[in-house]
């Protein structure tokens, strides 16, 4: 079977994984690495968060670095999780099937040795930053356990992802200034309303296939009003965005910094094909550029505050 063949219908950089022995490609595919743009979704806020606090330029590039071989470890190692829970989930669903774990490629003793593998990367990672960052990050293994048995539960799952994933801006604002304060807690705030948003338009991809499988999601439970349900948690991780801001640095000019973000999120909405499965994953990836137009924001607070 050919790397194409076996890719799920998001995947990218199959020229990269062609480069990887036949033996390697399914552990690569089932941490995803074939598809960074979860990566950079769990990356992007932890660099918020740093840029935001001011860090002074040596220590910000070494945190950011850090969170960025974090980000990867730990997005694989959630990846493997969930394909763990959800293989047989995994099997009813078109776009899933393929997966490694779901079509027996990779067996599940493999797949928990490999998990092992990258939690050790991570804690590697986790033993360079300071006490208060260790035991913020050390609280998020609750939530993350959790995360793939939401589907099965609550009919936003998307919710619980945001929780999960935005919880590097709390890291890294401990990380950066030794503890929790407003802007830390506003900017995560901001996060949870911006990935239910954006997972949101990534469900529209499965919505037929949920239903047949009995798999609950905020693109199922909004129903025809996905795209102003969409914009409203945008429109919510702006205002706390703005107030993450303003409770850094009170100035006008540090709201304008966020209309480059706003202006982007508005795109998504209003391009928005709610039947384009292809059309939903390209605006669900332009998230990695919200992402960028925040940390070039939270750069020019920062420094100037």
């Amino acid at each position: 079977m050919s790397v194409a063949e076996s890719a799920v219908p998001d995947t990218e950089q199959h020229g990269l994984l062609a480069l990887l022995p036949a033996g390697a490609r399914p552990y690569a595919m089932l941490a995803r690495f074939d598809r960074p743009i979860g990566a950079w979704l769990l990356f992007w806020p932890g660099a918020w968060a740093i840029l935001l606090a001011g860090e002074p330029l040596r220590g910000a590039a070494m945190l950011i670095a850090l969170f960025a071989i974090g980000a990867v470890a730990m997005r694989g190692a959630g990846c493997v999780y969930n394909d763990i829970v959800d293989r047989d989930l995994d099997r009813r669903v078109a776009r899933t099937r393929s997966r490694p774990l779901a079509s027996g490629r990779v067996g599940v003793a493999a797949a928990w040795r490999f998990l092992v593998a990258l939690c050790a990367v991570g804690l590697a990672v986790l033993l360079e930053l300071d006490w208060s960052a260790r035991i913020v990050a050390v609280v998020s293994i609750a939530p993350v356990a959790c995360y793939p048995f939401m589907k099965r539960i609550t009919w936003w799952p998307q919710a619980w992802l945001g929780i999960v994933f935005s919880w590097a801006a709390l890291v890294g604002w401990a990380a950066a200034t030794g503890g929790l304060s407003a802007p830390g807690l506003l900017l995560y705030a901001g996060g949870i309303a911006w990935v239910i948003g954006y997972d949101t338009i990534y469900a529209l991809q499965d919505i037929e296939d949920d239903a047949l499988a009995g798999v609950k999601s905020s693109a199922r439970a909004m129903g025809r009003h996905v795209r102003p349900g969409v914009a409203a948690f945008y429109g919510v991780a702006l205002l706390l965005w703005c107030a993450a801001f303003w409770a850094r640095r009170p100035d006008p000019l540090a709201l304008l910094a966020l209309l480059p973000v706003a202006i982007h999120l508005c795109w998504q909405v209003a391009t928005l094909d709610v039947t384009d499965a292809a059309g939903a994953l390209d605006r669900f990836r332009s998230n990695r550029t919200t992402g960028l137009l925040l940390a070039m924001a939270a750069l020019a607070v920062g420094s100037a505050g």
